[in-house]
């Protein structure tokens, strides 16, 4: 009897001792490896014009209380005049973006009532890492500019998503559809639990909480988010999704006659940042929405609803 109890201590000991590591397992699981293909890298553009431009600073040349001729200097060299071509400089930098496949999930949502709401969203797990890609511009001696590589610096990624409609009404007219990114907690869990099992999966608010290390041969410092939206429209068929934050590149214009001696500075300026849109559509109807049948790229024909050229799935573009 005495031998049959041991025995029996002896095999739950080792069942339990199986269990905790079974449960220390999935607790340590390793990150899924990715086969190829599954996710698209686009990789930083970094343009040496993007680090300088000329414009007037329309705070000066729109007083013309300051356009006088000097005795003693030549009138080039009067603040007025000088204010004419005004040399703007920017060390630019970009992040590496790389995605998975846009999808759709449906978990229930808290409501502020204390219901819950079981809603269909639309999500994107994407990647970014920090190359270390930066350029800045130097100037020469005749005041032209070039742009050189800078050293590598943490950067900040500030996601901005925009979930855009590109379809047509039948006057041919854009159906103005917009979407901003949600962050929605309670479905970042059930969405990393699917898409990225043993790894640390952000949404936007976290993913702007710290900067983002250089990436080395020896040190990868890829940090992982998704961008989820709510309430699409089922009809929409042709998209794009917006986005900002992967790079500091920007322009400005000032809006002729928008400026007044005495307004605030800036006043009237537009200024549009460099931003990535990726192109999609979905062959489906409203009736039955299927991830599936979300297809990345742009169809044949349909260039011109998205603003690219034939056959193009991406591009960037400033907004």
């Amino acid at each position: 009897m005495l031998r049959l109890l041991c025995q029996f201590l002896l095999v739950a000991v080792i069942c339990v001792g199986k269990v905790d590591a079974l449960a220390a397992q999935s607790v340590r699981s390793e990150p899924r490896v990715f086969a190829r293909g599954v996710l698209t890298t686009i990789e930083p553009e970094i343009l040496p014009e993007e680090t300088f431009s000329r414009q007037p600073m329309i705070e000066i040349t729109s007083n013309k209380n300051l356009a006088w001729d000097p005795n003693t200097l030549p009138q080039t060299r009067t603040l007025y005049n000088k204010a004419q071509q005004v040399n703007f400089s920017n060390e630019v930098w970009g992040l590496e973006f790389a995605f998975k496949p846009l999808r759709m999930v449906t978990v229930d949502l808290p409501q502020p009532d204390g219901t819950v709401d079981r809603k269909l969203l639309w999500y994107m797990v994407y990647n970014v890492r920090n190359t270390g890609e930066r350029l800045r511009p130097v100037e020469d001696e005749e005041g032209e500019f070039t742009a050189a590589a800078a050293d590598p610096q943490p950067v900040t990624f500030h996601p901005h998503f925009v979930l855009e409609g590109q379809d047509l009404d039948v006057n041919g007219d854009k159906i103005y559809k917009a979407y901003l990114d949600r962050v929605l907690p309670a479905a970042v869990e059930a969405i990393r639990q699917r898409e990225t099992p043993g790894r640390v999966l952000l949404d936007s608010s976290q993913m702007a909480a710290k900067p983002i290390p250089v990436s080395t041969e020896g040190e990868d410092n890829n940090v992982w988010g998704v961008a989820i939206w709510e309430d699409i429209d089922p009809e929409m068929d042709y998209l794009s999704i917006y986005v900002a934050g992967l790079t500091n590149a920007h322009v400005w214009a000032d809006t002729p006659g928008a400026f007044r001696p005495g307004d605030p500075a800036g006043k009237g300026r537009r200024i549009a940042t460099k931003t990535l849109q990726l192109n999609f559509w979905r062959p489906g109807d409203e009736f039955l929405e299927n991830e599936s049948e979300i297809r990345y790229g742009v169809p044949a024909g349909k260039a011109s609803l998205y603003d690219v050229e034939e056959g193009v799935p991406y591009q960037w573009t400033f907004r």
